[in-house]
């Protein structure tokens, strides 16, 4: 795995809300491990079955955790933007990770080495308390994805997968073709196209070229199935960094 320098300026770390919540004698034994490094599209952090040498904490983009089945189809079980950090099985304790993570939205991350992260995170504190809480928001993203994909339509799917990756965005935009939605769901692209032309013809996105752009997101969140509010509300009882999380 060969990580890239963060092209121009890269954003401070503390644009990643993990990092932001650390107190600061918390944060600085970390500080001067933490490498700038690009996050540039379709780029594979790490396959399934590797043990990590790094963790890495986005200020910028989405990166995709996929299980990847022997004969080559994959799904999404989850997603991470700057509110978190990709790597939990080196302070988990499996070692390797079972699934693949792919960079969906091109952004920016710092890295920092397995070895410092195990030892910050095995002092306890407050590290290891946020830590631990962005890993029971990921494991309810990864369960309620799990009863989505088996009991919801496509085209509610669909909802849900672009209202979380635009609750990761700066923008009402998504970069990604109809076929690669189509993997990231485990579904047929005919049936992510059909979907999708239904959302357009409500006047819901439009879609050209691999864009997609969000017209209308109070509609969208009306279409959606309960998944998306079940993911988020969870998400933001345990990842209120600013209400005290680190200290609580």
């Amino acid at each position: 795995m060969n990580a890239t320098v963060a092209a121009g300026t890269p954003h401070p770390p503390k644009q990643n809300l993990l990092l932001a919540a650390l107190p600061a004698e918390d944060y600085a034994p970390l500080e001067p491990h933490l490498e700038p490094v690009a996050l540039p599209l379709g780029w594979a952090l790490y396959e399934s079955g590797d043990r990590p040498a790094y963790v890495f904490f986005p200020t910028e983009g989405i990166v995709s955790l996929l299980y990847v089945m022997e004969n080559g189809a994959s799904a999404e079980i989850a997603v991470t933007g700057n509110e978190g950090m990709i790597g939990i099985s080196l302070f988990m304790g499996g070692g390797s990770t079972p699934s693949r993570a792919i960079v969906q939205s091109a952004g920016q991350a710092y890295r920092l080495g397995a070895n410092i992260l195990k030892r910050e995170f095995e002092r306890g504190g407050n590290l290891q308390h946020l830590l631990l809480r962005f890993t029971q928001a990921l494991i309810t993203q990864m369960a309620q994805t799990a009863v989505c994909n088996r009991h919801h339509a496509v085209e509610q799917q669909l909802c849900r997968w672009l209202l979380l990756s635009l609750d990761r965005l700066a923008s009402n935009e998504v970069h990604m073709t109809q076929e690669l939605i189509a993997n990231m769901l485990g579904v047929r692209r005919e049936g992510v196209s059909e979907a999708a032309g239904r959302l357009q013809d409500a006047g819901l996105i439009r879609y050209q070229r691999g864009q997609i752009t969000v017209l209308d997101r109070p509609r969208l969140e009306q279409r959606v199935c309960e998944c998306y509010a079940v993911v988020k509300r969870e998400s933001d009882r345990l990842l209120a960094y600013g209400n005290g999380l680190a200290r609580g």
